[in-house]
């Protein structure tokens, strides 16, 4: 079935990868009105911290909050339990953590909620193999034996076990893992790449279209928006894309 242009919109999440506030907020300035997912990642959120989330809430988006936690189990958990005091939609951890560390992040949005009943339950993710990792990275670099895909689907089944609500796996791994853990486990997909666009440090990578097809929740899109002239007008381009 078709997506509708907001349903498609609410599946797009922009990734802002800015070194600073003010570079972000002039791209999302670009597409207000548009209600897409923000990604906040690692470089904004430490430059631009917290008080950088709270201002996307306000004006209505949903945020997802990719810092990729990996640490021991109380650590993690204690990050987890803050940042859904935050607010955000979603976040995630590395399912290269564990079972244990998963499951602690778990607990610790549980203890969130059970604190302030104001809360709302964010999704929390697991990392499986960054879009950047190809067969020698994993086998060679990372000391990981086999393919990536059954490595990804070996670290989705784990991150299942823990209780999360799904996955960031890059688009050519979703009909396995929905295969796997049920259409209900939610897979995030970087790794995104509208035709004719360069593949950048992504090794796995798929177009909107094609990775709306295999059945993907979410598709993260970076540089082919924020990188544009005219970010808007690349926005509406993969979304319009996204609804065929």
């Amino acid at each position: 079935m078709a997506l509708s242009y907001e349903q498609a919109a609410g599946r797009l999440m922009v990734a802002l990868d800015y070194p600073s506030a003010e570079q972000a907020r002039e791209t999302i300035q670009a597409l207000k009105g548009i209600p897409c997912y923000m990604k906040v990642g690692m470089q904004l959120f430490y430059t631009a911290g917290p008080d950088f989330v709270k201002e996307l809430k306000s004006q209505g988006y949903s945020v997802f909050l990719d810092l990729k936690m990996h640490d021991i189990p109380n650590t993690v958990k204690g990050g987890a339990n803050s940042i859904t005091r935050l607010g955000v939609d979603m976040f995630n951890v590395h399912a290269a953590g564990g079972l244990k560390m998963m499951a602690a992040a778990y607990e610790g949005v549980i203890s969130a909620l059970d604190s302030d009943a104001s809360l709302k339950k964010p999704l929390l993710i697991g990392v499986t193999q960054l879009t950047s990792t190809n067969q020698e990275t994993l086998n060679r670099e990372i000391g990981i034996q086999g393919s990536v895909e059954q490595s990804v689907l070996s670290y989705a089944a784990f991150t299942k076990e823990a209780g999360l609500d799904g996955v960031v796996a890059s688009p050519l791994e979703v009909q396995a893992i929905k295969g796997q853990c049920g259409a209900s486990f939610i897979t995030v997909t970087p790794g995104i790449r509208p035709a004719g666009s360069s593949a950048g440090d992504q090794s796995r990578t798929l177009t909107p279209g094609e990775a709306i097809r295999q059945g993907t929740d979410y598709i993260v899109v970076g540089r082919p928006i924020t990188g544009a002239p005219q970010p808007r007008d690349a926005a509406e381009q993969i979304i319009e894309e996204m609804m065929k």
